[in-house]
């Protein structure tokens, strides 16, 4: 929740500072500053986060994949990673360019997304199939999530997302918007590495097909590719992060944020 209050001395200076950088055309503000604002893009933003959630939730999570490079041992992976870029990228411009408390919002319409999305494919994979349908088994297969599964990603991106928002949008202000590079990064290491230590041992620990070695092989696994993700799209994070400043004409900066994740007005 942006609280209506009297910016500090502290607030101020970050403000001016910030505003000294700014391109033309691109104003430094407060979140508060924002109430009531339309701004062109942050719906479509929402609904894009809460699609790349469902789909990596949906067809990604609970796969191991493997890629051959010559004659070396195959990299084992889960499958979700491939989501990995287009939503990290979008939590990043969430939080970079509208704030944490709308980025906040967004992180719970995914959670509900996911919670009801999980809850219509358990309630379709349970319906008597119809005689002569042989489909039944596939779609189970395919769609039937295990509790368990869906306890732990969802657990783990309410967490993992709340921890990347925070530490950019805090970076932000201690480092007055310079460096993106280090922000984006810096918050992907929390983020992901907090994301990875509650979804691969509350998924899989114990699962005869996931034996503890490859669960945790897995976790490490991923959790340094999405890191390594994060460095190559830092120019694209830089382009896209850059477009949508240009065309809202803001630059937010989180000063007088109550930054509870237990909120979703902003």
């Amino acid at each position: 929740m942006v609280r209506a209050m009297t910016q500090t001395p502290d607030d101020k200076t970050i403000l001016a500072a910030a505003a000294a950088d700014e391109p033309a055309g691109i104003r430094a503000v407060s979140a508060g500053a924002l109430a009531g604002r339309q701004l062109r893009y942050y719906d479509f933003c929402m609904a894009a986060f809460a699609v790349i959630l469902i789909c990596s939730n949906l067809i990604g999570a609970g796969k191991q994949a493997a890629i051959s490079i010559g004659s070396s041992d195959p990299i084992i992976f889960g499958a979700g990673i491939l989501f990995f870029p287009l939503g990290y990228v979008l939590g990043d411009v969430l939080t970079e360019v509208y704030g944490y408390a709308r980025a906040r919002r967004v992180v719970w319409v995914g959670f509900a997304a996911s919670a009801f999305t999980a809850f219509m494919c358990a309630v379709v994979v349970a319906m008597p199939p119809a005689p002569g349908w042989s489909g039944q088994e596939t779609l189970a297969a395919v769609f039937g999530q295990t509790p368990r599964i869906f306890i732990a990603s969802i657990t783990a991106f309410w967490a993992g997302e709340f921890a990347n928002s925070f530490v950019l949008a805090r970076l932000k202000l201690l480092t007055q918007g310079r460096h993106l590079w280090m922000r984006t990064i810096g918050s992907t290491v929390v983020g992901q590495g907090v994301d990875s230590l509650i979804f691969y041992p509350l998924a899989f620990l114990g699962q005869p097909d996931w034996p503890v070695e490859r669960v945790f092989l897995i976790a490490g696994t991923n959790y340094l590719l999405k890191v390594l993700w994060e460095v190559v799209l830092t120019p694209l994070t830089y382009a896209v992060v850059g477009w949508f400043k240009r065309v809202e004409g803001l630059d937010v900066y989180d000063t007088g944020t109550d930054f509870t994740p237990f909120q979703t007005r902003v």
